[in-house]
Order: structure tokens, then C-alpha cells, then sequence
């Protein structure tokens, strides 16, 4: 089987709230790791299996910075080197270990590197910049997805399934009927669409409090290895809004980071930031439920859509030109594949 994610490489682990000091156990790309906190905040992540017997170490008992495993009480370092051996008498066996992962937070995440721990940079985290500016506000939640991640991200980079698929919150016909335009640079891939002149779905004429005809826009980004980040909004018709600079009405980042879990499923992380009501809230709020309405519709289709696939061996997926975004940025992630491999084969 072809290998389908990239390796020295940066996935979300978790929201910042979500690791603390009991264990989070969450298996990405295919390791079972378990992540922590140390008390001095710093983030923990390890191989989530005891190099004993391999119970799974989050299940495992607290001490400190340190972890004791719940079976026979193997006690490792935050470094996943054996601190204590269950016969505590026993001298310490230092090359008893369990496999420990590069972090980082940004952006309200937890990141983990997935690769060799040396290549780890965190200049090559995406750069979800409207998550930690002062003048957005951000918030968003979690879902574990029974899919291959990139049906994810065929979904987001391809947006006139919102006739469709959210037709009593963000679709509306004008998407099937809007020009689209797809760029790829370097190894981002950008879907644009700029609709004159249409009347505002439900959600965004509540966003924006005025009736009207709007300039709606949606500007798709990918970046590897697996994340979305889609620049939405309506401005009034005449507020001088263009494809370019649209700060003239109401406009968000739909955030959106993808992290495989194993070949057909994956951990999705999605959220909103904004630039208006960025000091409300309640709105925040109301917002991040609505908009897990909005995504729990996406989940639905594309785990049925995972279990077509594998009811249908004998078929594939069929690409039209409004799939041109996905298409590209499977071609973004196999090529940087490829890169990665011949890289380490220099190496070797």
C-alpha cells in the first residue's frame, strides 16, 4: 500500500484545553501516542504503550512529571526513560524506554512531529495566523471522522457542495453557478470564488445584521500537510468589496486541520476566526454551535462516502473540474511525498 500522509511533518495532537495533566491517548498516523502536561505546562508526548508488557501507558498513574504504568508499575520520565522497575529494589534499567515525539503549541493546538525528531521546525507549521491575532477572535472543537483525511479535504477545497449538503445554513444555488478559479503556489493550492450581487445565506445575513444584496467570497487555501484555511464573508453590494480586500462587511477563517488517524480515518479539527464581534463572548458561543451543525452534515456524507469506497473495490473516484482543488492538493501531498523519500534516501 502507498504510503497516503507525509512524514517530517507537523499534525495537530489536540486543542490547548485538551491535554492537561491526565493523559490524552490519540493514535496519529498510525502510533498510539499519549500526550500530558508537566507542571510546568510544557506538553509530554510519548509512544502509548509500556515497553513491559505494552499496556497502553495512558492508562497509566501520574507522579509528578513522570508516568507509572497501571500493570506492574513500571515508572518512566517525561524523556520515556525508565525512572523505577516494578521490583523497585531492582537497579534501574536506563535502556528501558518508551519512544517520545517533538511538540509545540500554536494557535490554540498542540502540535506533535511526525518524523525524525532533528528535523523538527516549528517555522513549518502551518500558518494559521488569524488564530492568534489580537484584532480576530477564535474558537472552534473536535470530531473523530471515519474517513480517509484527504475525502476531508476534497470536501473543503470543493465548497458547491454547500447547495447541498448545508441547505438550511450555508448553501445556496449561486455556488453551483459561480466562476471558479484554482492557483497552485509552491506547495499551497487556492480555490476563488467571488459572487456579485447575490442575496446572503441564513448564516451570513445574521452575521452580518442587514438585509441587502451582498458580494459573497470564498477563498480556499491548502497547505501541507493537511490543512485548510477558507476566507469567507459577505460585504453589502457597494462597500467597495473586491476578490483581493474584502474587510468592507462581516469576514472569517474557517479553519480546518486534518490529522490521519489510520488509513480511513482522522482526526478533524475545525474552528472559526473572526474579525467582528471579537470581544462578544456570547457570540463566540452561539457561533462555534452553529457551526458544528455546519461540519457534524460534512461528517455524515463523508463517512458514508468511506464506506461506499470500501464496499466498491472495483471502482474510483471520478474528478469533474469542480474537484480541481482537491485534485491539486492530493498532487501537493503525493509530490512532497516523494520529495520526502528521496531526500532520505540521499541521506541513507
Amino acid at each position: 500500500m502507498s504510503e497516503i500522509w507525509l512524514t517530517n511533518a507537523w499534525y495537530v495532537a489536540g486543542w490547548d484545553a485538551e491535554v492537561d495533566s491526565k493523559p490524552l491517548a490519540r493514535t496519529i498516523c498510525g502510533v498510539p501516542m499519549l500526550f500530558y502536561r508537566k507542571l510546568d505546562r510544557g506538553v509530554v508526548a510519548m509512544r502509548d504503550a509500556c515497553p513491559h508488557r505494552m499496556l497502553p501507558l495512558s492508562l497509566g498513574l501520574r507522579e509528578g512529571d513522570s508516568i507509572r504504568c497501571k500493570y506492574h508499575g513500571l515508572k518512566l520520565g517525561p524523556d520515556g526513560v525508565a525512572q523505577e522497575m516494578p521490583i523497585r529494589t531492582d537497579p534501574v534499567n536506563r535502556k528501558v524506554c518508551a519512544e517520545t515525539y517533538v511538540t509545540h503549541e500554536r494557535h490554540r493546538f498542540v502540535w506533535v512531529w511526525v518524523g525524525e525528531a532533528a528535523l523538527a521546525d516549528p517555522a513549518l507549521i502551518p500558518d494559521l495566523w488569524p488564530c492568534s491575532s489580537p484584532d480576530w477572535a477564535f474558537d472552534g472543537g473536535y470530531y473523530p471522522v471515519a474517513c480517509d483525511y484527504r475525502l476531508m479535504i476534497d470536501n473543503l477545497m470543493d465548497l458547491t457542495h454547500e447547495t447541498y449538503v448545508h441547505t438550511g445554513s450555508i448553501g445556496q444555488p449561486e455556488l453551483m453557478e459561480a466562476p471558479i478559479e484554482t492557483v497552485v503556489e509552491n506547495d499551497e493550492v487556492l480555490v476563488r470564488r467571488w459572487m456579485p450581487g447575490i442575496d446572503a445565506p441564513p448564516f451570513w445575513r445574521g452575521a452580518l445584521g442587514q438585509e441587502g444584496l451582498v458580494d459573497r467570497w470564498q477563498i480556499c487555501r491548502f497547505m501541507l500537510p493537511s490543512a485548510v484555511m477558507i476566507d469567507v464573508g459577505v460585504a453589502p453590494v457597494g462597500a467597495g468589496a473586491t476578490l483581493e480586500r474584502h474587510d468592507q462587511g462581516v469576514r472569517g477563517m474557517v479553519i480546518d486541520v486534518m490529522t490521519p488517524e489510520r488509513a480511513t480515518s482522522h482526526h478533524y479539527f475545525w474552528g472559526m476566526a473572526r474579525n467582528f464581534q471579537v470581544q462578544d463572548p456570547g457570540f463566540t458561543a452561539r457561533f462555534k454551535h452553529q457551526q458544528s451543525g455546519v461540519f457534524i452534515e460534512d461528517v455524515a456524507v463523508l463517512e458514508a462516502q468511506q464506506r461506499s469506497i470500501a464496499a466498491n473495490p472495483d471502482l474510483k473516484l471520478s474528478a469533474y473540474r469542480i474537484d480541481e482543488g482537491g485534485v491539486r492538493a492530493r498532487q501537493a501531498i503525493d509530490r512532497a511525498i516523494r520529495d520526502s523519500k528521496q531526500v532520505q534516501g540521499g541521506a541513507a
